[in-house]
C-alpha cells in the first residue's frame, strides 16, 4: 500500500501527482501486464540480451 503524506496546505494536485509518480515507480502496472500472458524463457533473455547489448552499444559511442 502507498502512503502520500500531504503537507498542510498543499495543493491536492501535487500529491496526486506524486501518488502517480510513486505509484509508476513501484511496476504494478508492467507486471501485471507481464503476467496477463505467458513469455518463453528463451523470448525473455533474448530480450534481456538485445536491452544489453543496446545499452553496451550507448556507452561505447559515449566513450569514443
Amino acid at each position: 500500500m502507498l502512503i502520500i503524506p500531504i503537507k498542510d496546505g498543499e495543493n491536492i494536485d501535487r500529491a496526486l501527482k506524486r501518488y502517480k509518480r510513486k505509484f509508476d515507480k513501484t511496476g504494478t502496472v508492467r507486471q501485471l501486464r507481464a503476467r496477463q500472458a505467458f513469455t518463453k524463457p528463451s523470448v525473455t533473455r533474448r530480450a534481456q540480451v538485445q536491452k544489453a547489448q543496446y545499452i553496451q552499444g550507448l556507452r561505447d559511442s559515449l566513450e569514443s
